[in-house]
């Protein structure tokens, strides 16, 4: 058909549909009497002609009417609408029968010798004509799809899955996003050559490069929202030597809002390579300890602190409050909920320091929360080491204020956001928040209360995470830093994070340590050579990597288990717990941290490490390692920046 063709019939409504029905419907009984007479008979039977003419028409309309055959969009016509024409058809057919044989004939408005087939011919050759129109639109839409399809990115999806169905289904229909899927693939042999939504699972991830060039497809879509990293990377890696693109569903904890939809697919992120299993988290359980409930979460507008309050107001807590120092940051946080639909008198936006114990208690009297989440912290560890006492101000002193103030205001809940940087400390930071740690438990001992701390790694995508300075690097054409080679750490994602920090609060009876249980520490230089390479840049031909050495505060690698320490698993197969770390506070913890804070407010650093020392004996700061450590060390710091150089077989290994 013509362009001006397929336009004109794009611009078919039902209104003009009623129009060229009722057109149709005063033809086809003249046709019908022509087939059934060989046209010999117009000339006999015009006048009983014309009144079956008007009969039948005004039955057919009424039937199409009834039948609301004019309120669909024919564009989408499916077998849905096919079902309800041939229903059309058979009903018309009884009402022209009745009407010929027990009101036309018998009342003598027709010719008795008129053909008695004319009702059946006339339904046979009316309904079919008005349902040939229709169906020209969507043959017409079809017929435009393949030819987008042409010119479209042909995309295989991986993962034959629920994800993967709604990803395809949601593509075919929506054919201007400029995406054909061509094929399933799934390791799953079970789902091997069945069909789904019209497409083949043609085989598993091995079969892709084959696939691509069969099937001309330069897209794979990875479907699995629940695939731990080590599949993702595997399929990136095959993906990347056939030189294909690769977008994907988000991971697990990342579609808590709903369903999969197009509109979430993205490109592959350092966070989908490290993507763990998922813990089972007991989500009812979750909700009913917080629906109804006022909760606060300081540190509302940190990385942290916003996904808390997101997955905190799906609970359906009565008042949300934000508290955070940063007006900006919280600002943001703020409207980020309302436009998530939370209404403004059930969202509370608090501007205050931690360290200020009269603003605080007078906040918790005024607020009365039931629930608190404390992720207010400084974090950077070098920053730290050259301020030790905002660590300390911020870290313990806030904990302490918010902790008294929690106490005197008779909160149910409080669950303090610690690090794993806390464990066998080597910097103030880290040593700060084992203060912490020891104030939290402490509480916990004089309520009776749930008040419990949460120990985690590296989250990836926070502020100050190693993942942003390593994109920076990169978009300024590198070279990207890496303190030593053998450098590793535990990483997890936002949303994990918090779903383990709001677990904890749940099962929490008071005084415990929570830990999740994160497999492997990954290679600081294997996070940054991905990050290279997921920009689609080359390692040692695009960008170097050089090595700095180690900086002030910062271990080698991180530890999660304190000595004495009795942790044990959960329920939950990824969730430690140190039910016992409530008999690890010593006797003389106030005193111990009187002194601290006057030598913080002092800015006397040498006493601020002497005091840490003292409260915490596996304090180890860098003036204090041993010398083997400290040669180490000294290597690293003065060693000369040299590039990275990826070997083949470090290449095959990471493959």
């Amino acid at each position: 058909m013509t362009t001006k063709m397929t336009t004109w019939i794009f611009r078919l409504r039902n209104r003009h549909f009623f129009y060229l029905d009722f057109l149709i419907f005063l033809c086809t009984p003249a046709l019908a009497l022509v087939l059934r007479t060989d046209g010999l008979s117009i000339t006999r039977y015009w006048e009983s002609l014309l009144v079956v003419t008007i009969v039948f028409s005004i039955i057919k309309v009424t039937v199409f009417l009834g039948l609301r055959l004019y309120q669909h969009y024919w564009r989408y016509a499916s077998i849905e609408e096919l079902a309800t024409f041939a229903l059309a058809g058979v009903i018309t057919a009884g009402f022209q029968v009745a009407a010929m044989f027990l009101w036309l004939r018998p009342m003598g408005l027709i010719d008795p010798s008129f053909p008695r087939s004319i009702p059946f011919l006339d339904v046979l050759l009316a309904v079919p004509l008005a349902g040939i129109l229709r169906y020209s639109v969507r043959y017409m839409d079809h017929r435009q799809r393949r030819n987008r399809a042409g010119r479209a990115v042909r995309a295989i999806v991986a993962g034959a899955g629920d994800a993967g169905v709604m990803i395809v289904r949601e593509l075919l229909r929506n054919p201007q996003l400029g995406i054909t899927p061509v094929a399933f693939i799934d390791d799953d042999t079970q789902k091997h050559h069945i069909r789904i939504q019209g497409l083949t699972v043609r085989g598993g991830r091995v079969d892709i490069p084959r696939l691509a060039r069969e099937l001309q497809a330069n897209q794979v879509i990875m479907a699995m929202p629940s695939a731990p990293g080590k599949e993702i990377r595997e399929i990136v890696a095959i993906c990347e030597a056939a030189h294909l693109q690769t977008k994907i569903i988000p991971g697990i904890y990342e579609l808590l809002d709903g369903a999969v939809s197009v509109k979430q697919l993205r490109d592959v992120r350092i966070e989908d390579l490290l993507r763990r299993e998922p813990v089972q988290t007991d989500v009812e359980a979750v909700r009913a300890s917080l629906v109804g409930k006022r909760v606060l979460i300081t540190g509302g507008g940190g990385s942290i602190g916003s996904e808390l309050c997101r997955q905190v107001w799906r609970c359906g807590p009565a008042q949300l409050i934000l508290l955070g120092h940063g007006e900006n940051s919280v600002f943001e946080a703020y409207h980020d909920l309302r436009r998530l639909g939370v209404p403004a008198e059930r969202l509370t936006a608090l501007i205050a320091d931690v360290r200020f114990p009269e603003l605080i208690e007078t906040l918790i009297q005024q607020h009365r929360p039931d629930v608190i989440f404390h992720a207010a912290a400084h974090k950077h560890v070098p920053l730290m080491e050259m301020n030790p006492a905002e660590a300390i101000t911020n870290n313990v002193m806030g904990t302490r204020n918010l902790l008294q103030a929690a106490l005197a205001a008779n909160v149910e809940r409080f669950v303090m956001i610690s690090t794993d940087k806390a464990v066998n400390p080597t910097s103030v930071m880290g040593a700060s928040k084992r203060v912490a740690e020891l104030l939290v438990h402490r509480a916990a001992r004089q309520s009776g209360r749930p008040y419990v701390a949460v120990r985690f790694g590296n989250v990836l995508g926070s502020r100050g995470s190693v993942v942003l300075t390593f994109q920076k690097q990169i978009a300024a054409g590198g070279p990207v830093t890496v303190t030593d080679p053998e450098m590793t750490r535990f990483f997890m994602t936002i949303p994990e994070a918090v779903q383990l920090v709001l677990q904890a609060s749940v099962i929490g009876k008071g005084g415990e340590v929570f830990v999740l249980d994160m497999g492997e520490q990954v290679k600081i230089v294997d996070l940054a050579r991905d990050l290279i390479e997921l920009s689609g840049l080359e390692v040692g031909r695009d960008i170097d990597i050089v090595y700095t050495g180690l900086r002030p505060g910062e271990k080698m690698y991180e530890e999660l288990f304190i000595p004495g320490e009795d942790y044990h698993r959960t329920e939950h197969e990824k969730l430690f717990i140190a039910a016992n770390a409530s008999r690890l506070v010593p006797d003389d913890l106030e005193e111990s941290i009187s002194a601290l804070m006057s030598s913080a407010q002092r800015n006397d650093r040498e006493a601020i490490i002497r005091g840490l020392c003292n409260l915490i004996p596996e304090f180890q700061p860098m003036a204090n390692v041993s010398g083997a450590a400290k040669k180490q060390v000294r290597a690293v710091e003065t060693a000369p920046l040299r590039p990275f150089t990826l070997r083949p077989d470090k290449a095959e290994a990471n493959a």
